[in-house]
């Protein structure tokens, strides 16, 4: 946050059933809890799917964002799918403050 000149990874948004917000994260990864936190604090509605520990277990992480590290945040609404808590946390202040 706050770099200038920082451009978001994005990919393309992967179809979900109900909400329109999904955050991929791991039990006790602190990025993904910087990520979850911040969802918190603004109020944001998001459902939260629980990953695996082992990279190789990653498989739906893997399918919806061309690879297996969390945190990973899907917004329909948007039309995004992105990757890395920093990058995450840009767009979060851009979209939903």
């Amino acid at each position: 946050m706050g770099r200038t000149g920082a451009k978001l990874t994005l990919w393309p948004a992967t179809q979900h059933r109900g909400m329109s917000r999904r955050l991929y994260q791991l039990d006790g990864c602190p990025y993904c809890e910087k990520v979850a936190d911040r969802l918190d604090e603004l109020g944001v509605d998001y459902q939260t799917t629980w990953v695996e520990a082992r990279h190789s277990d990653r498989d739906e992480v893997k399918r919806v964002s061309g690879q297996r590290a969390v945190p990973v945040l899907v917004d329909e609404e948007y039309g995004v799918t992105m990757a890395e808590s920093d990058r995450i946390l840009e767009f979060v202040e851009r979209s939903y403050t």
